[in-house]
């Protein structure tokens, strides 16, 4: 049994929850209701797709810039972690990686509270984290959800831009070789595959795409980087959408600066969407 199956979700950190909304509802998603975890300084707003969602992660307390999230944001904002889903428990996919001689934490409680129609939920969340040496080049963890049905409302999963759910993610790294026997043992030596210098993690139907900024750039060509990166840093998140047209005119209406890229997909430059690159390409 593998423990993990596939990605829960992505965390883009915003310095402006607000702002942020607007940002993402200008590129055709609809946000859920607001979120403030609880004994956290954060709150979000999350764009749920039926089996995965991005959470817009940003600081709602002004004593909270000790957090994790505002030492990234005092680098940039964008794509900065990656949760996956376990495969069964979290309890069950931290026994097999235990099993397997690596180290995750013991399971920790996140609960958020948001307001609903029905009146105020409490979301809840069992989190296991690895060591950043077992996950090299990504900032990730498991994440189960304890009361699904708060979150995944039919109000939340209808996308004006056609979105229908997270396809992978692209991260930037010196070198892919010295990563590779790390995801080996993660997800096992038949999900991960080397072509020159790039390393693609197949996790269900989710991707994770290791480079180097020189291979991303030869893989889409015509779509520089617009900032300096620091490595490791997860430059982009690919999305599935329904009709491609349907989401290249809906961009086109909102003036979203967007490029039709060699294999079919549309790029949304990073500067739209709080520092994270799109790709969107029909499913």
């Amino acid at each position: 049994m593998e423990p993990i199956a596939g990605i829960d979700h992505v965390i883009v950190g915003v310095r402006d929850l607000e702002i942020a909304r607007s940002n993402w509802r200008r590129l055709g998603f609809t946000l859920s209701q607001r979120g403030r975890h609880i004994d956290q300084p954060t709150g979000n707003y999350c764009i749920m797709f039926p089996t995965d969602y991005i959470e817009l992660l940003g600081i709602v307390e002004t004593d909270g810039s000790g957090h994790r999230l505002g030492d990234f944001l005092a680098w940039r904002e964008g794509l900065m972690g990656t949760a996956f889903a376990p495969l069964g428990s979290v309890e069950e996919a931290r026994a097999i990686l235990v099993d397997r001689g690596l180290h995750p934490s013991m399971p920790r409680a996140l609960a958020r509270r948001i307001e609903i129609a029905e009146g105020t939920a409490l979301p809840r969340f069992s989190l296991v984290s690895l060591p950043a040496e077992e996950t090299p080049g990504l900032d990730c963890f498991l994440c189960s959800h304890l009361t699904p049905e708060l979150m995944r409302r039919d109000e939340w999963l209808g996308h004006p831009n056609g979105a229908i759910g997270i396809e992978g993610v692209h991260i930037l790294v010196e070198s892919t070789a010295p990563l590779l026997p790390a995801y080996d043992r993660l997800f096992g030596i038949i999900q991960v595959t080397t072509t020159d210098a790039v390393a693609t993690i197949d996790i269900g139907r989710h991707r994770l795409v290791f480079s180097t900024p020189d291979d991303f750039q030869t893989m889409h060509p015509g779509f520089p980087l617009d900032r300096d990166v620091r490595l490791p840093d997860i430059i982009a998140l690919e999305l599935g959408v329904e009709q491609r047209e349907r989401t290249a005119g809906f961009m086109r209406e909102q003036q979203v600066a967007f490029s039709e890229m060699p294999d079919g997909s549309l790029a949304v430059a990073p500067h739209e969407a709080n520092g994270a690159m799109l790709f969107l390409r029909e499913r």
